[in-house]
């Protein structure tokens, strides 16, 4: 690839490390319209129902929790009590609502839960920040570079959206991924033939793989968004429903440094999942029958005797070494979920799911523990739910009664030795993206503060403490 020009970290650039505090027109606005609509939804309920609107909402909390109920006997029994289960997941919200509209108060619920909807997002818009994986300026289109093609990936999109044709007229070299050809492998070897720049058109699963080779030897790696999720595509900003548009970082184009994940000796760009998923990826009857395959499996993996269960022990930024005294550990959980940079709440209605970040040099940690309909229910109480496990960590150890542990990494099943030691690698990745993309100047806010949306609302300065430091 050519040299780099001017070397410069855009401040206030889409995707720059500069943090954004909003102005009076946008993040001042936006908190003012989150403290109306929190306002307005504590309002309604109270004018239409005055201070009976506290059983009203425990009413509907109760009807939550007896869904959760339901499908847990749904997931983890068979036979009569999964039928009950799943009839009870339905009956219990119809219920609720059914009773809401017979005291005329469907209306009102319905309003103050659109109000509530409306102050959380404009509360995590007015906190929102710039990405934050500094932007450097290219200049030179990389001499000789090199795409890795899965035809049949995201259901053959390579072919429908013309790539092969459209990468080798912009004078890319193109490898067609047949049968079971060892990703990395093919990577080395173009490396070793002179390639200045690594692309893949495929799944994130088949991305990770080439970007390791490509960190190994400090080249730019470029996504081409054809898989079925793109997830690592999506947090970069590219376009998936125009797979194409990627093609346009060979010319027009910033470099970010982002983080890699690592389970021992794999490399994962989105996440590793351990447990209950991992498990039920691992059956070859997954792939052509996935809802029967999951329904059969979940009761002997979730409530057997022997079932699997997995410890968990992580070490934050500047703790010690993650088996000494102190750091958080966790043990029985079922499911555990390690991502390259923690994940956004999945009911974040402006970002579901998304990372803030992909350069934080940390590893998100998701853990769910259930053993009972009484765990389920609980899991109504969001995060602080006792069954419910959240938080970011530099290292993560996974370990299980066995002497491997089956693990989906980036969605693709393999079976590693435990203890699983997770790390992240800060930096390790250059990736060039086009300067133009549909999520460059995407924003996404962590967990709602609420001191801090008032302060912003009345025009007020954040503590020193918090300033520069995401919400």
């Amino acid at each position: 690839m050519g040299r780099h020009v001017g070397h410069t970290d855009r401040p206030g650039a889409p995707g720059s490390g500069t943090v954004r505090a909003g102005g009076p027109g946008s993040g001042a606005g936006w908190a003012r319209l989150a403290l109306l609509a929190l306002l307005g939804s504590i309002l309604v309920p109270l004018v239409a129902a005055g201070l009976r609107s506290a059983l009203w909402v425990l009413v509907g909390v109760a009807g939550l929790a007896l869904a959760a109920v339901g499908v847990w006997w749904a997931l983890a029994h068979t036979g009569v009590v999964r039928g009950v289960g799943a009839a009870l997941s339905v009956a219990a919200p119809v219920a609720v609502l059914a009773l809401y509209a017979t005291f005329g108060l469907l209306g009102p619920a319905l309003l103050s839960l659109a109000l509530w909807v409306l102050a959380l997002a404009a509360a995590r818009t007015s906190s929102a920040r710039g990405r934050t994986a500094r932007e450097r300026e290219v200049a030179e289109a990389p001499r000789a570079p090199w795409i890795l093609m899965n035809p049949r990936s995201g259901g053959g999109k390579v072919g429908r959206f013309h790539l092969v044709a459209k990468a080798r007229d912009a004078g890319c070299r193109v490898v067609l991924l047949e049968g079971r050809q060892d990703v990395a492998e093919l990577a080395r070897r173009a490396v070793a033939e002179g390639a200045d720049l690594l692309a893949v058109a495929g799944g994130d699963g088949t991305q990770a793989l080439v970007a390791e080779v490509a960190a190994q030897h400090d080249l730019p790696f470029m996504v081409i968004p054809v898989g079925t999720r793109n997830h690592f595509a999506l947090d970069l900003g590219l376009d998936r429903d125009d797979p194409a548009a990627a093609l346009e970082a060979l010319s027009d184009a910033v470099e970010l440094r982002v983080d890699l994940g690592y389970a021992a000796h794999r490399v994962f760009v989105n996440n590793a999942s351990f447990g209950t998923y991992a498990a039920v990826v691992a059956d070859p009857a997954y792939r052509d029958a996935k809802a029967h395959t999951v329904l059969q499996a979940l009761p002997g993996l979730l409530t057997a005797e022997d079932a699997p269960r997995l410890r968990m022990r992580a070490r934050a930024r500047g703790d010690g070494p993650a088996g000494a005294e102190g750091p958080p550990r966790a043990e029985g959980l079922q499911a555990l979920l390690v991502s390259n940079n923690p994940y956004g709440r999945a009911v974040d209605a402006a970002h579901p799911g998304r990372r803030q970040r992909l350069d934080s040099g940390e590893l998100g940690v998701v853990g769910v523990r259930v053993d009972n309909a009484a765990d389920a229910a609980r899991l109504v109480r969001g995060p602080r739910a006792p069954g419910f496990l959240r938080l970011s960590a530099e290292e993560v150890v996974v370990e299980g009664d066995s002497a491997t542990l089956p693990v989906g990494i980036d969605g693709e099943h393999t079976v590693l030795a435990s203890p699983v030691v997770c790390r992240s690698a800060p930096g390790s990745l250059r990736v060039r993206v086009p300067r133009r993309r549909p999520g460059a100047a995407g924003t996404a806010a962590a967990s709602v503060n609420w001191p801090r949306v008032a302060r912003l609302a009345l025009g007020r300065p954040p503590p020193r403490a918090e300033s520069g430091t995401p919400v």
